[in-house]
């Protein structure tokens, strides 16, 4: 019932940003209305220079750049915690749990309280002002906090028996993708959420991160 993970970041590590800038991938970033990316390209040689480009390129089309904080040591780590904070700048939508949430409230000077520090990043300047950020914390069982537009909404998340939880690898990023999902369809917050809640609540009933091979509860 516990979670594990080792990351290794060796593809991360070889990555060239001249494959970005390369044609075949700039036709792709015209063609796509959202962006998703990890927090952990930020620690790596060509990452941040990537993610600014791309953020660039979203905010400039009016189109929709997704970051998730990862990690808490990419936070605690001054270069990586530079990198991450003017990624923020061209970020709509924030992800991360409530460790993450901790550690950047923690590094601030925020104090630790979820609600406060989704609230307080929400409101970092932003290079588009087309429309605020959205930053959403989940808290595994406990509700999901969502701070937008100076407003806090707290989304409770169904409660799974303790006997049907397998691990929780995989969880927040199930989340993500079930939230993204709904988002992509032009849902509202709530509709979000659930989805990504959903999408989490499939990806812990099975061991390691991969699609259930039951049927999934609708």
């Amino acid at each position: 019932g516990d979670r594990a993970l080792i990351a290794n970041l060796a593809a991360a590590n070889c990555y060239d940003k001249a494959h970005f800038d390369s044609p075949a991938i700039q036709e792709l970033l015209k063609s796509t209305q959202i962006v998703y990316t990890a927090g952990f390209p930020l620690t790596t040689p060509a990452g941040p220079p990537t993610m600014m480009a791309i953020g660039k390129a979203l905010n400039d089309a009016n189109k929709t750049f997704c970051m998730n904080l990862s990690a808490p040591f990419i936070i605690q780590v001054p270069p990586f915690k530079a990198a991450l904070d003017a990624a923020l700048a061209h970020v709509d939508f924030l992800f991360g749990n409530e460790t993450e949430a901790a550690t950047y409230g923690e590094v601030s000077g925020w104090g630790t309280d979820v609600a406060t520090i989704a609230l307080k990043l929400a409101q970092l300047p932003k290079a588009s002002g087309a429309r605020p950020r959205t930053v959403v914390f989940t808290q595994g069982k406990d509700d999901t906090i969502v701070a937008c537009g100076g407003v806090i909404t707290s989304f409770p998340v169904p409660l799974l028996p303790k006997e049907k939880l397998v691990d929780t690898n995989g969880a927040g990023d199930a989340f993500v993708g079930g939230f993204l999902a709904k988002l992509a369809t032009g849902k509202g917050l709530k509709d979000c959420v659930e989805g990504g809640n959903y999408a989490a609540r499939q990806i812990i009933q099975v061991s390691g991160c991969k699609i259930p091979s039951y049927a999934p509860e609708m």
